[in-house]
Order: C-alpha cells, then structure tokens, then sequence
C-alpha cells in the first residue's frame, strides 16, 4: 500500500448518504463493503509497520539497558499521523477504487 499518497481526511467529516449509497443502492451493503476494506488496509499497514520496525530491533536479554532509536520513534509516529484505516476505505468507496460484486444476482 502507498502510505505517503493517501488523500483520505485524518479527522472526522460528515459524508452524503446518497453518494455512499449510489453503487449499491442499499446503505448496509456500502458499509458491509467499506469494512471489509478497511479491514485489509489495515492488515496491510500493520503488516507495513511491523517489518519497518523489526529493521531496527535489537534483541537484549538485559533489562537494564534501553536504547531510544530515533528512527523507530519517526517510523512509529508517520504511521500514528496516518488516517485511520475505514477514513482510507471511504474514499476510496468514493471515489469508486473498490471493485465489489453482488453474488446474490445469477451470472448469465
């Protein structure tokens, strides 16, 4: 996932019903689909984070020593100033990036 090229908003708005809603035409199937979106971005960027930050731990079994890495506190803050992952998820929803099918309706 391209974390620097993400133009979701980091605070909260308020979204129009009907342009959530035009795709589907059924509100509960858009959020249905919102969330299992933001559920992989989120897994994408935890998995991101996770092997960012193992580039610089060290493995001390010594208690007494505690080093403060600068660069795993900047990686740990860019990825805390981050949308949130259903901020993500909804416009991309909006802006129509989200491919989804109704399996309900027979293919012919």
């Amino acid at each position: 996932m391209d974390t620097k090229n993400i133009k979701a908003p980091a605070s909260t708005i308020t979204y129009n019903r009907d342009n959530l809603t035009n795709p589907t035409g059924n509100m509960y199937e858009a959020i249905s689909i919102i969330a299992k979106r933001a559920e992989q971005i989120n897994t994408d960027v935890k998995e991101e984070l996770i092997e960012k930050l193992e580039e610089f731990a060290t493995y001390n079994d010594s208690l007494e020593e505690v080093f403060e890495n600068k660069e795993q506190i900047e990686v740990s803050k860019f990825y805390e100033r981050l949308p949130k992952p259903h901020q993500i998820a909804v416009q991309e929803w909006l802006d129509g990036k989200i491919y989804f099918r109704d399996t309900s309706k027979s293919e012919e």
